[in-house]
């Protein structure tokens, strides 16, 4: 057998999620045109306070052990003047804490450094093009490129492990090759290509339609031979890995037998002109999905299986957020792909994408309806009888 491209949580991720994102604040200088949040300048007076905060992180860590990832966002959690207070409290009950600060004039090395001290292991940082003139117009703030290159430096050089996001859009199709290159030039724990869901300010923006979405997912696995990459409501990424692995095996030609296209072969090119040196490893994406394995509370205390799917099932100024997660029916819901329809209910890579559950509803009102931005049509893949090596059943089986 050979060795899966897919990661699977050693734990039943219906009983503790991998990670649990709190929206500390909607509050943030800056005015990014896809916004999930719709920042604001200012506070929310019902933001939960820093005593609701505490018992928050005491609930995540009621889920055992290991404790889930639980990561501080906002809006720009350095809005907040509790946020050492809480990134200390979180990691004095063993949570893995990291913080995704806004690229601002206050992130600075000797703020990055009380949050290193005070617990946290990781920031996340967001980079959406290879130059300031792309980075800056999408973010809507001149100076948030060098920024953020600084923040990032500063924060390598003091232990942080640093992910950089970037959010792919029309406006930096072409460029992602060139971010690829500044990452790796740079080093980051991980690279995460986030494939926009049409929420908040996001949902005025033009869509990339369903092959360009194909084209940029293998890109986003070729580029993993060079830096540590993954994706972020892309899930199909995970079908895209087994495949490529399936077709390498049998040396077949991936462009060929996926049908990619121009927007592929531009960056696959620009890729190889960079001259980047290979890893010795690639990282596998974890199956981890909206509910499976993932929850986010927002700044108001409401329970989500993610941050851009807007259905709240609980809040945890009321409820436990274990009994939230475990019990719920949206998240149990969500965690039975029975319950899909469509194309990602009929689909024999189910088990390990299921799609996009936020972009399902952000196009359809449906959360189980079929992610709109995979090409992929169930029972195409030439290799069916392969899949049975990755625990996967060939459409005939799954009918």
């Amino acid at each position: 057998m050979r060795t899966t491209p897919i990661r699977t949580l050693r734990h039943d991720p219906g009983d503790r999620p991998f990670i649990v994102i709190w929206e500390m604040t909607q509050a943030c200088p800056l005015a990014c045109v896809h916004c999930r949040a719709e920042a604001r300048p200012d506070r929310d007076a019902g933001e939960l306070t820093t005593d609701e905060a505490r018992a928050l992180m005491r609930q995540v860590a009621e889920f055992g052990s290991p404790p889930p990832v639980f990561v501080l966002t906002g809006g720009d959690p350095f809005a907040r003047p509790d946020l050492l207070d809480l990134v200390g409290y979180g990691a004095g009950l063993g949570l893995p804490v990291a913080v995704s600060p806004s690229g601002t004039p206050t992130l600075t090395a000797e703020r990055l450094a009380e949050l290193r001290q005070a617990g946290a292991r990781a920031i996340s940082l967001s980079l959406d093009g290879s130059t300031a003139s792309i980075h800056d117009r999408f973010r809507g703030v001149p100076g948030v490129f060098d920024w953020t290159l600084q923040a990032w430096q500063a924060a390598r050089e003091l232990g942080l492990k640093v992910q950089i996001n970037t959010t792919v859009t029309g406006h930096n199709l072409t460029d992602l090759a060139d971010v690829a290159g500044l990452v790796h030039r740079l080093g980051a724990m991980s690279w995460s290509a986030f494939l926009l869901v049409p929420t908040g300010r996001g949902a005025l923006l033009p869509a990339l339609t369903a092959s360009q979405v194909e084209d940029v997912l293998n890109f986003v696995y070729d580029a993993g031979e060079y830096i540590p990459a993954r994706t972020t409501e892309a899930h199909h990424f995970r079908r895209v890995a087994i495949q490529r692995q399936i077709l390498r095996a049998r040396d077949a030609d991936h462009v060929a037998e996926l049908g990619l296209g121009w927007t592929y072969d531009r960056l696959r090119n620009r890729l190889d002109a960079l001259g980047l040196e290979r890893r010795k490893t690639r990282r596998a994406p974890v199956n981890v999905n909206a509910g499976q394995g993932f929850v986010f509370v927002s700044h108001l205390g409401t329970v989500h299986p993610s941050g851009f799917l807007p259905l709240a099932a609980g809040s945890v100024r009321t409820e436990r957020l274990t009994d939230i997660y475990r019990t719920s029916p949206l998240f149990t819901g969500l965690r039975d792909h029975d319950r899909l329809s469509g194309r990602c209910g009929a689909c024999e890579f189910a088990p390990v994408c299921a799609g996009s559950r936020s972009r399902a509803f952000a196009l359809t009102d449906d959360p189980y309806a079929e992610d709109p931005w995979c090409s992929y049509q169930p029972g195409t893949f030439p290799y069916p009888n392969d899949l049975a090596e990755f625990g996967l059943a060939p459409r005939s089986a799954a009918q």
